[in-house]
């Protein structure tokens, strides 16, 4: 039986959807205490006293800790300029001062109250703008001394730059037929998974054993040790189900609390973010702003851009914002030809909660400049739109910004698949006032972080995957990697079992980020497997007296290929190596092969080429009420490469998720910050995120453009839909109401008042010229 390409049944679906399962929040051991964090409440200050003697000594309380227990600096992987908490200085509204453990929530929320805190306030710096104005106050002045993980562009208030540029970017602007120039401005986007962050340690045996609902285990385990300036393999991370993630949970976050806190007490700790603090404090998408300039020829052939983007870090590099900034230059340059280029990705600091991973990273707001810039290149020549693109599209055999080669360029055919879903032509035909369409492509990447699995096969024939891959809600785990597993061995899906994800068992695992699960450790699993299989059939081959190239197995025995009656079971094949030659397993590992890429066009670049890049095209009809400015989305569709398809059902789902996020990142979530930098939406009820209301409906085409290095050909397939919803969706409503959207959401606030200023410039005009 093939069960790589069909829509198996998820291994943990039943748990899931009958409530057994026990997520991070279930998740409680005996005499657990609570921990709870005082955080600062204005954005940047000296403390001048930390008095937490009172504290200390109230009814209940077991430990009070605060920077001195956690001297290290850390940061995710490129800038060390975090530390767990204030020390001297009060960089944003949130940032933990002291926490503390007691019997109970009240009397931990009691001690919270009689820390004593004196401050000498500092003038906050909030704006981007602000903070890389000269003269403007250093948020970090020893900047110069954290420890960076490369050479990298940095100072003052800039935290890092990336630089690509190729080609001979001014002599194509003096040559242009037209040069059109834009600013765009987007806001903060919040993950908010169903379950918060939680974690419950204990300090055993002399090492932290944090049990934390994360993405990325091995980031955490890793992040704990540099804050508590302890060695990595001091600390082991189990994690049970998790209750969503969307980015949010790669990073640590609460984890280093319980771990000084259970060491002071030598009792388990438990603590759990409200939803307030989840909000405030837990890593948003950053916003930003992006400028682009672009020479543009007479046919719409485009010569060249220039383009700056500046994204918020908020007031530290303890989430990804600076790692991946060089995927902004990549995006922009990564799915049309732009023979010359020039694009520097600024990431700044601010006196605001730190931003962070949330799906799709930079790319969301990247690719909405990008379309709403190119259609406005479109109005101005007086060229259709989608004519404009396929012009300009990357074909297979031509190179992005950065030099690499896509050998495998899909983007035509994804276009020429969504136009036979819905055909542009029609499309146009068919409009009426106030209604619009869009269509936009991309070019994406695959996480390419390594993997590695290990596979035994027990005494009953059925098989046990050990590995740290985190299964998030995608199924890349419960289905994908059990599929590929189960195909090579022979077995049924439900013979394959994986085991709990835990780094002291599971070899190394880049984390549940970037469509890289079923990728990497589908990768690492298939690897594995072959070597497992390759035993099975060498023990066989002796007990059927036949040659191993001769054997199949199917179905949980092992056969001569051709004589079914000459067959014998995979159990019995194990109990026969158990004392032969011994159990049956192995490990596999993967990592991504190095990619060509020029890298004498780039300058502080971590994320340098596009690993199997995907490709995919989106399509969007809209409709704006005039008189309200509210957008409703008609129609949806999408055209995805996946490589290869190992549970479609799985990525049609990834698909409806990720457009919904989209358009709410498009119409409504705005992650608000207040007069000093704090996070004023501090609930869902504020904080306004898209339900299945405002779902549209969505054809969804999943196409198979297999990479030669993938798993079974597979690519990445979770993250890419979220990325062009915001960009389609606003080109949609510029088509619309004929003006060009510049900032997100496009709220009916928003949409109105572009209405309303467009009517008003014609009565203006129509006044002068009575």
């Amino acid at each position: 039986m093939t069960l790589v390409g069909t829509s198996a049944r998820r291994a943990d679906g039943e748990d899931k959807v009958r409530g057994a399962a026990r997520y991070g929040m279930d998740y409680l051991e005996h005499g657990t205490l609570v921990a709870k964090v005082l955080r600062s409440t204005v954005p940047a200050a000296r403390i001048t006293e930390l008095d937490c003697s009172t504290a200390a000594s109230m009814p209940g309380v077991r430990a009070v800790a605060t920077a001195a227990d956690a001297p290290g600096l850390s940061g995710l992987v490129i800038v060390k300029d975090q530390s767990l908490f204030a020390t001297d200085v009060i960089r944003y509204v949130g940032e933990p001062l002291a926490a503390v453990a007691a019997d109970t929530a009240e009397q931990a929320e009691a001690a919270l109250a009689a820390i004593d805190v004196s401050l000498e306030p500092l003038e906050p710096v909030l704006d981007l703008e602000q903070s890389l104005a000269e003269g403007s106050r250093l948020i970090h002045p020893d900047w110069e001394s954290y420890e960076t993980a490369m050479p990298g562009t940095r100072g003052g208030n800039l935290a890092w730059e990336s630089r690509v540029e190729r080609g001979d970017v001014d002599a194509a602007f003096d040559r242009a037929h037209l040069v059109v120039e834009d600013e765009f401005r987007t806001q903060r986007q919040h993950q908010s998974p169903i379950e918060p962050h939680v974690a419950v340690a204990r300090y055993e045996q002399g090492r932290y054993v944090v049990h934390t609902p994360t993405q990325f285990p091995f980031n955490v385990r890793g992040r704990i040790a540099e804050l508590l300036g302890i060695r990595i393999s001091d600390v082991r991370v189990i994690v049970p189900p998790i209750g969503g993630g969307f980015g949010g949970k790669l990073d640590v976050m609460v984890e280093p609390f319980a771990c000084i806190l259970t060491r002071k007490t030598g009792r388990p700790v438990r603590i759990l973010n409200s939803r307030s603090e989840e909000l405030a404090t837990c890593g948003p998408r950053e916003n930003a702003i992006v400028r682009l300039r672009t020479a543009v020829a007479a046919d719409g052939t485009l010569l060249a851009q220039d383009g700056e983007v500046i994204a918020d870090n908020g007031a530290n590099s303890s989430g990804e914002t600076v790692l991946v900034a060089n995927v902004a230059p990549l995006v922009l340059g990564g799915t049309y030809r732009i023979p010359n280029a020039r694009y520097a990705s600024k990431v700044v600091y601010t006196n605001t909660p730190p931003t962070a991973a949330f799906r799709g990273v930079n790319g969301p707001y990247c690719v909405y400049a990008q379309e709403q810039h190119l259609d406005r290149i479109a109005r101005e020549l007086g060229m259709d739109r989608r004519t404009l693109r396929m012009k300009n599209l990357i074909r297979a055999g031509e190179s992005m910004v950065n030099g690499q080669q896509l050998d495998d360029a899909f983007l035509t055919q994804a276009m020429d698949k969504v136009d036979e879903i819905r055909p542009w032509q029609d499309a146009h035909t068919e409009r009426k006032p106030f209604r619009g369409v869009a269509v936009v492509p991309l070019t994406w990447i695959t996480n390419p972080l390594p993997a590695g699995a290990s596979i035994k096969l027990e005494e009953d024939g059925t098989a046990t995957v050990t590995c740290a891959g985190a299964e998030i809600g995608t199924g890349a785990v419960t289905t994908g990697v059990l599929q590929i597993v189960a195909e090579q061995l022979g077995l049924r899906l439900e013979d394959v079992r994986v085991s709990p994800t835990d780094t002291d068992t599971g070899g190394y695992d880049g984390g549940a980020q970037g469509s890289r699960t079923t990728y990497g450790m589908g990768n690492a699993a298939l690897d594995a497997a072959t070597k497992v299989r390759d035993q099975v059939l060498e023990v066989a081959a002796t007990m059927l007296e036949a040659g191993s190239d001769d054997l199949e197995i199917v179905d949980g025995t092992v056969r001569v290929a051709g004589v079914p009656d000459q067959q014998v079971a995979v159990a019995s094949v194990v109990a026969t190596a158990m004392f032969d030659s011994g159990p049956i397993g192995a490990s596999g590992k993967f990592a991504t092969p190095p990619i060509p890429f020029d890298s004498g066009c780039m300058a502080g670049a971590a994320v340098t080429s596009f690993a199997a890049p995907l490709y995919q095209a989106h399509m969007a009809e809209v409709e704006v009420d005039p008189e309200t400015g509210r957008v409703t989305v008609l129609r949806y569709v999408v055209a995805q490469d996946v490589g290869r398809a190992i549970n479609p059902q799985m990525i049609e789902g990834q698909i409806q998720g990720g457009v919904l996020q989209g358009i709410g990142y498009a119409l409504f979530e705005n992650l608000r910050l207040g007069d000093n930098g704090e996070v004023i939406d501090d609930d869902l009820e504020s904080y306004r995120l898209p339900t299945a209301a405002d779902a549209p409906p969505i054809d969804a085409a999943i196409l198979e453009n297999p990479c030669s290095y993938g798993p079974l050909g597979a690519k990445g397939a979770a993250e890419p839909p979220i990325i062009p919803v915001a960009a389609v969706i606003g080109c949609a409503v510029s088509d619309a109401i004929g003006k060009t959207m510049n900032e997100l959401p496009l709220t009916p606030f928003s949409v109105l008042q572009a209405i309303t200023e467009d009517q008003d410039r014609a009565v203006r005009s129509d006044q002068r010229h009575l």
